[in-house]
């Protein structure tokens, strides 16, 4: 197993497809991963679509890479994004890529490159089709992004009584009721657990991960997997084991 900063990747960015104002935080996180090595971006240079691109090119090191639009109407940004990628497998240069688009085009590449044992991390909106989402070992949605805090403590809010006094109730958090990460959650902890009655949240983390590519915890306004099991304590509870310091997670009732 490789340290984080023995990794490299291959960072493609489909032009046509990515928003120039998120490419300094999607490096960023993609950062976390390993070193970026390669670093591309595909469109044709001479359409006024491309010009937001052209001042961060410099700025964060990245390759322009000039296709035409030989046909109107028709996107030849993928085909040579796809190439370049095939190139690269075959050369041995990363140990991973990196493919930031929304569009379900790349969803052969990316399973063809983990077929190839690469690890791959698709970046793109949330309107991505979930074909490319799930042909990924990692998906990060570009909105989530922006979350840069933890959420705040549950406001409070003010009920009068009957004789017109007033009281203060917490406002119960929707998470415990959301089906669909409960459901998520479950289902990793069933993995993680295996014949035990508690599961490590790291493990759960992974298996979350395996189920779905795109989980992330600040898709439900936390930064961390940590944080988002411990706004659910009324589904969940935590310990901290003595030797060794990880967290178990065990569902109540």
């Amino acid at each position: 197993m490789k340290k984080i900063n023995d990794v490299t990747i291959a960072l493609l960015i489909d032009g046509d497809n990515a928003q120039p104002k998120r490419i300094g935080s999607i490096i960023e996180e993609v950062s976390k991963q390993g070193a970026i090595t390669i670093r591309r971006i595909y469109g044709d240079w001479t359409t006024m679509g491309m010009a937001g691109w052209k001042e961060l090119l410099n700025a964060n090191a990245i390759q322009p890479v000039q296709q035409f639009g030989y046909t109107k109407g028709k996107n030849s940004t993928d085909s040579a994004l796809i190439i370049d990628a095939m190139d690269i497998l075959h050369s041995d240069r990363v140990d991973a890529f990196c493919i930031v688009s929304s569009d379900s085009d790349y969803t052969r590449l990316a399973t063809r490159l983990r077929e190839g044992g690469l690890y791959v991390t698709g970046v793109g909106e949330k309107k991505t089709p979930e074909a490319f989402v799930k042909g990924c070992d990692r998906f990060i949605y570009v909105e989530n992004l922006d979350v840069q805090e933890e959420p705040r403590a549950p406001e409070r809010k003010q009920v009068t009584g009957k004789r017109g006094t007033s009281s203060v109730k917490p406002v119960l958090s929707s998470l415990s009721q959301n089906t669909d990460l409960m459901r998520k959650l479950r289902k990793a902890f069933d993995i993680a657990k295996g014949d035990e009655e508690e599961a490590s949240l790291s493990i759960m983390g992974q298996a979350l991960r395996r189920l779905d590519p795109g989980f992330d915890p600040r898709s439900y306004g936390h930064t961390s997997l940590s944080s988002l099991v411990s706004a659910l304590k009324d589904r969940l509870e935590t310990r901290r084991e003595e030797k060794g310091n990880a967290v178990m997670v065990r569902f109540r009732g």
